[in-house]
C-alpha cells in the first residue's frame, strides 16, 4: 500500500516564517521525519516505511509504504483468528489497496503531525500549504464519482481514474479500484485527517472489529469539517461499519458538540450552507465560519419564545427533536410537548433528550407524543406557544386548511412561530435544479409575498396579528432574494374570542 504527499516551495502568505516562504523540504519538519532518513516502524498489520523520492527547496515528497504480511493477519486472532479460514483470506488485495489498514499506518507514524503541532516550524503548521496526496491503488466502492463527492467539498481538487478491470481485455470495463489524485492549498494536520477518515470510508471495510471507540476516532478526526460535510450521512454509516447504535451515538455527540442538524436534514439541501450548497459568486449570504443554517434557525425560534416570554411550547412536527432539544435544556420553559406522525423520529427525539435516563419530573416537563397536524388533539391544547419549524412545507396544499383549524382555531396558543424556506433564495444554491425543491418531501415552497398571504388570511379568519422575519444570511444588493428561511410570527389579539 503506498501514499504520497508532496508539497511546493511559493506557499501562500499565510505560510511565511521569519519572513521567508515556505521551503518544500520544511515538509519534514511538519511531519517529524527527516527528509534524510529512511525509516521504518513495526505495526500490527505489518511493516510501515517512510522516505522520501525528492526532496529539495522547490519540491518535497514523502511516500508510506506499508508492507502489509497477510498471512500473520490472517493468524491473528484480532483480525479474523485461525477458525476464520478461507482462501479468500489469503488471496486478496490487502497487501497492495489503500484500505483502513494505511489509515492505520498513517494515524501511527504521523501522530505527532495530525495534532498539529511543530516546535520548529508552527506558523506553517498553523496554516494552508500547497499539497497533491496520491493514492495509486484505492478501493472506492461508488467509483470515482463517490472519491469527488467526499473530498471536493474539504477543498480539494480531485482526480480519480478508475483502473480497467484487465486492460487486454476493455469490454469488462473497469474495476472497483481508482488511482487519486488530489491536490489544494490545506493544512497539513487537516489533509492527514481527511485520509484518516475517508480511506476507509471509499474501501467500505475494516480490517479490525469494530467498537465504541471508533465514534471517538471518528470525532477527533473529524473535528472542524466532518459536521458540515454533505456527505455526512454516510461517512459515519461507512467509518462506523454500518453499526446503527455507533452511528446513532456519533450522531447525538455531534449534535451537542457543534449543534447541526442530524443526518437527514443534511442528505439534502434544505439547510441551505449546512449541506455544502454555496451560493453563486458576488453572493454575501454564507460566510464559511457562520453557523449552520439549522442552528440558526432554531436559535432564532428559541429568542422569539424567549421575547414573548412562553413558559409552556408545543413543537409541533418535531422530528428527532432538533429544537426540543434546545427547549429541554432550559429552565425558562416549564412545559415541553413534541409531537410528530412519525413514531420513528419520536423515538429518535426521546433518545436524543435521553428521556429513558430522566427523572420523572423532567419527564413529565418534557414529553413526546404522536399526532397529525390536520387532526384535532386536545393535547397540544393549553400552550402558550406552539412552533411549526420547517413543517408547513411537507403538507399537501389541500390539507393547509385542517391544519390552519387544528392549531389557530382549536389549540389556540397565545403564539404561533412558523418557519419555512424562502424559495426565492434557492437561485443562490447553483446544486439545485431550477424550480426544484430543497428536500424531496416538500409539497411546496412559498416565496417571500405567498406566505405573507397565507398567514395575512390566517391572522385576519382567526384574531392573530403577523409579523415577518428573516432567518440565516441575508442577499443584498439589486433584487436582493431575502434570507433562506422565513419567519411568521402569529401573536393571538386579546380581544379576540374563543
Amino acid at each position: 500500500m503506498l501514499v504520497t504527499l508532496t508539497t511546493t516551495a511559493g506557499a501562500p502568505a499565510g505560510s511565511v516564517e521569519h519572513g521567508a516562504l515556505l521551503d518544500a523540504t520544511d515538509l519534514g519538519y511538519l511531519l517529524h521525519k527527516h527528509p534524510a532518513r529512511a525509516q521504518s516502524f513495526d505495526l500490527p498489520v505489518g511493516t510501515a516505511h517512510v522516505f522520501y523520492p525528492e526532496a529539495d527547496a522547490a519540491r518535497c515528497t514523502v511516500a508510506l509504504l506499508l508492507e502489509v504480511d497477510p498471512v500473520g493477519i490472517v493468524r491473528n486472532k484480532r483480525f479474523g483468528g485461525r477458525d476464520a479460514f478461507s482462501l479468500a483470506q489469503y488471496v486478496n488485495d490487502r497487501p497492495y489497496a489503500a484500505s483502513s489498514m494505511l489509515a492505520v499506518a498513517l494515524g501511527a507514524v504521523f501522530r505527532t503531525a495530525m495534532t498539529g503541532r511543530c516546535d520548529a516550524r508552527q506558523a506553517l503548521a498553523d496554516g494552508p500549504v500547497p499539497l497533491e496526496i496520491h493514492v495509486p491503488a484505492l478501493p472506492c466502492r461508488g467509483g470515482a464519482r463517490l472519491a469527488e463527492r467526499l473530498f471536493e467539498p474539504l477543498g480539494w481538487t480531485v482526480e480519480a481514474t478508475p483502473e480497467p478491470l484487465d486492460p487486454t481485455v476493455p469490454e469488462w470495463g473497469d474495476s472497483r479500484y481508482v488511482d487519486l489524485r488530489l491536490s489544494g492549498t490545506v493544512r497539513l494536520a487537516d489533509a492527514l485527517h481527511h485520509l484518516y477518515v475517508l480511506l476507509p470510508v471509499l474501501d467500505d471495510a475494516k480490517h479490525y472489529w469494530v467498537t465504541g471507540d471508533e465514534v471517538d476516532k471518528l470525532l477527533r478526526a473529524g473535528a472542524g469539517w466532518l459536521a458540515e460535510h454533505p456527505e455526512r450521512d454516510q461517512i459515519m454509516r461507512r467509518y462506523l461499519a454500518h453499526q446503527r447504535r455507533y452511528v446513532e451515538d456519533a450522531t447525538d455527540r455531534l449534535v451537542t458538540l457543534d449543534g447541526v442538524a442530524p443526518p437527514e436534514d443534511v442528505a439534502s439541501p434544505e439547510d441551505g450552507a449546512a449541506e455544502g450548497d454555496v451560493p453563486a459568486a458576488g453572493s454575501d449570504a454564507v460566510g464559511t465560519t457562520a453557523p449552520t443554517l439549522a442552528r440558526q434557525r432554531a436559535e432564532a425560534v428559541l429568542a422569539t419564545l424567549h421575547e414573548v416570554g412562553a413558559s409552556s411550547v408545543v413543537d409541533l412536527g418535531c422530528g428527532e427533536g432538533a429544537l426540543l432539544r434546545l427547549l429541554a435544556a432550559d429552565r425558562r420553559f416549564t412545559r415541553v410537548l413534541g409531537t410528530d406522525v412519525a413514531a420513528r423520529e419520536l423515538e429518535k427525539a426521546a433518545t436524543r433528550l435521553r428521556l429513558e435516563d430522566a427523572s420523572d419530573a423532567e419527564r413529565e416537563r418534557v414529553r413526546l407524543v404522536q399526532s397529525s397536524l390536520t387532526y384535532r388533539d386536545e393535547r397540544i391544547a393549553g400552550f402558550d406557544a406552539a412552533v411549526l419549524m420547517e413543517v408547513i412545507e411537507h403538507v399537501d396544499p389541500p390539507r393547509l386548511g385542517a391544519l390552519e383549524r387544528v392549531v389557530f382555531a382549536e389549540a389556540r396558543p397565545g403564539t404561533v412561530v412558523v418557519t419555512t424556506p424562502n424559495v426565492e433564495y434557492n437561485a443562490l444554491y447553483p446544486s439545485l435544479e431550477e424550480h426544484g425543491h430543497r428536500h424531496t418531501d416538500h409539497r411546496f415552497e412559498w416565496t417571500r409575498a405567498e406566505l405573507q398571504a397565507w398567514a395575512d388570511g390566517v391572522a385576519h379568519r382567526h384574531g392573530y396579528a403577523v409579523t415577518f422575519r428573516d432567518v440565516g444570511p441575508q442577499d443584498v444588493g439589486p433584487g436582493a432574494l431575502g434570507s433562506p428561511t422565513q419567519m411568521a410570527l402569529f401573536t393571538r389579539s386579546t380581544e379576540a374570542g374563543a
